[in-house]
């Protein structure tokens, strides 16, 4: 059976690699150092698929994704939510009294401030973090300890010396699974769907009024709307956006027809069900 082939952004260890794991058994990992990166290998090699996070539940949305998304324009596969549980890591020889340094992502410093701030701990931040386990690995420095997963420990072989260090629970990220050329889903009307675009609305007063109208006429759930200015320009706005429901389906598509007759430009990323979590 051919494997399925997974970029993520970030080194093995990272939560884009758990989301992988949990998904696809046994995948094949490609590991790029920019979001962009990932973009491009399923961009340019159509057997690749990504897994991207796009929001979090206490950070918001991930810089660059929004930008990205337009720009190379892949398909939204499915969406997974990932439970965030963060750890302190060390090197196997060290203890909590030999800690002076707390290497991380900038997310997940500001997210396990508790510990931080309890032990007078000095922050270094890194790209991600995975790869400050993985420097930490790399080097003879027990001073300095590691906030990533458990899956990092388990693979750079260092030691948990607490788990679960976030300051609040719930911590969860959204990704999605995108790739080129994927197919929408036949409509089922025993299951729920997510449809997804971007848009950018006419230079004209009360243009994003008139863009949602449709969607209130039709009565059509919208579950997420967030703009992001157009580069280079601060009199423009794109528009990503999440809604319950099917291209297929009536109402979808009267919405979706009075959003493009007031919009310059309408990309619709991708039709895919709609993950059990938001059941919950």
């Amino acid at each position: 059976m051919k494997k399925n082939k997974i970029a993520i952004q970030g080194e093995l260890g990272a939560y884009s690699h758990i989301a992988t794991n949990d998904l696809f058994k046994d995948a094949e990992v490609k590991t790029c150092t920019t979001f962009e990166e990932t973009f491009k290998q399923a961009y340019d090699d159509g057997d690749f698929k990504i897994i991207i996070p796009i929001e979090n539940s206490l950070a918001g949305r991930v810089a660059d994704i929004h930008y990205l998304l337009p720009k190379y324009k892949l398909q939204i596969h499915g969406e997974y939510f990932l439970n965030v549980e963060h750890n302190l890591l060390c090197k196997p020889e060290a203890t909590i009294k030999d800690i002076k340094f707390v290497r991380s992502h900038s997310q997940a410093i500001g997210q396990c401030q508790k510990i931080i701030n309890k032990n007078k701990f000095q922050s270094i931040v890194s790209a991600d973090t995975a790869g400050s386990a993985k420097e930490l690995a790399e080097g003879n420095d027990k001073s300095i300890a590691a906030i990533a997963s458990s899956l990092s420990a388990k693979i750079y072989k260092l030691k948990i010396l607490e788990k679960n260090i976030e300051d609040e629970k719930g911590n969860v990220t959204r990704f999605l699974i995108m790739g080129k050329n994927i197919e929408q889903p036949e409509f089922d009307k025993n299951k729920k769907y997510i449809t997804s675009c971007i848009f950018r609305v006419k230079s004209e007063p009360s243009a994003l009024y008139k863009c949602l109208g449709g969607f209130a006429t039709n009565q059509v759930n919208l579950t997420k709307l967030e703009s992001f200015s157009v580069k280079n320009t601060f009199d423009q706005a794109n528009f990503y956006l999440d809604l319950e429901g099917h291209l297929e389906q009536s109402g979808v598509q009267k919405a979706m027809e009075e959003l493009g007759f007031h919009t310059v430009n309408l990309d619709i990323l991708g039709v895919y069900e709609a993950s059990t979590f938001r059941q919950k």
